[in-house]
């Protein structure tokens, strides 16, 4: 099994409710229906990952991604990540994008335009994958988010998206978790509490706490987008990054997965094959 899915399954499960909130938990049956696609959550998540492959694709040795520390290596991750980006936005211009990353993909000179949106957070699951160390996944991460969203507020949501899965990748518990991400966030709240006040929130600082909270209460990976998508809000975004993270400590169940395939194309299943012959 690919990984990645945790990202697109959130996404797709969460595009039917994005603008037709729900405040409840969905049956798992339910997660992906026939309205479910895939947004500008799963393109731009595989957009960042085909950028980081064409990098590092060759090398010989992957003990290290060889960025900390060499400015030019990161400046190739950057530029790499921001063409794919800009390829995929083009390729997939409906897939659901804000007002100002539109003008960012048809840009000819595209400038980061301090965004602190959960955009850099939605797309940056790769970035804690392919690392060989905390370090190493932050700071890919916080390449990844500056092409756009270079607000320090943008760069921490996805450092932290990042940080937690390398962490649960290499043996991290829930508790470890949430002591890393209680460094970044207030996280002494639970989804109950907040589920009927919680609205609309595109913000980092709005959404990924919020996503992450759903991991640390979900039983499953099923429980944890369903948790997610049940506060409402930008729904697709949230289980988005709540489902990359639970990829990493939960097994997805083999419906979910085929369902998500299913709503993918050519295209993008071909790069999903890519981007894991670099992973173990």
């Amino acid at each position: 099994m690919y990984k990645m899915y945790g990202t697109i399954i959130g996404d797709i499960a969460g595009s039917t409710y994005e603008f037709k909130n729900i405040k409840y938990s969905l049956d798992r049956k339910d997660l992906i229906n026939k309205r479910s696609e895939f947004t500008d959550d799963t393109v731009m998540a595989l957009a960042v990952a085909k950028g980081i492959y064409n990098v590092i694709k060759d090398d010989k040795d992957r003990k290290s991604l060889d960025i900390i520390g060499n400015k030019d290596r990161q400046d190739d991750l950057y530029l790499s990540i921001q063409k794919e980006m800009q390829d995929f936005g083009r390729m997939y211009p409906n897939a659901g994008y804000g007002g100002t990353f539109i003008q960012w993909i048809d840009s000819e000179n595209p400038k980061p335009y301090n965004s602190w949106g959960n955009g850099s957070a939605m797309r940056v699951a790769y970035c804690g994958w392919i690392a060989n160390s905390l370090e190493e996944a932050e700071l890919l991460a916080e390449i990844s988010a500056k092409i756009t969203h270079d607000h320090f507020e943008g760069i921490k949501g996805a450092k932290v998206v990042a940080g937690c899965i390398f962490l649960l990748r290499n043996g991290a518990n829930k508790e470890d978790i949430k002591d890393y991400v209680s460094k970044y966030y207030y996280l002494d709240f639970t989804l109950d509490e907040i589920r009927p006040i919680y609205k609309f929130d595109v913000s980092c600082q709005g959404s990924v706490p919020h996503a992450i909270t759903a991991f640390l209460e979900g039983e499953d990976f099923c429980s944890v987008i369903s948790k997610a998508i049940s506060i409402g809000g930008d729904s697709d975004t949230i289980a988005a990054i709540a489902g990359s993270i639970a990829e990493a400590f939960y097994e997805i169940p083999d419906f979910l997965y085929n369902r998500s395939i299913d709503k993918l194309d050519e295209f993008l299943l071909d790069v999903l094959y890519d981007i894991n012959q670099l992973l173990d």
